[in-house]
C-alpha cells in the first residue's frame, strides 16, 4: 500500500498517541469506512421496526426504558 508521506506521518503519529500500531489504526479506519458503506454491519440495521396497530401500545412486560432488556428481547434471548 502506498500512502502520501503527509498522510502516512499523521497516521503513524495518531497510532502512537492512541497506543496502537500503525496496522491496528489502518484496520480500525477500514472497518469504520466499510461499516458506514454497508448498513448490514451497522448494529442499528440488524433490527426492523414494525408499527403496531393503533391503540395496541407496548407489549406487556416490555420496559422501553431498559435498553439491555430490549436488545435481549429483539435478539430472542
Amino acid at each position: 500500500m502506498r500512502l502520501p508521506d503527509e498522510l502516512h506521518a499523521r497516521a503513524k503519529q495518531r497510532a502512537a498517541e492512541s497506543g496502537m500500531t500503525f496496522t491496528e489504526l489502518l484496520e480500525e479506519a477500514l472497518r469504520l469506512v466499510l461499516r458506514d458503506a454497508d448498513p448490514v454491519d451497522q448494529p442499528e440495521a440488524r433490527y426492523q421496526v414494525h408499527p403496531l396497530p393503533a391503540g395496541d401500545g407496548v407489549r406487556p412486560g416490555v420496559d422501553l426504558t431498559d435498553s439491555a432488556a430490549l436488545v435481549d428481547l429483539m435478539e430472542g434471548r
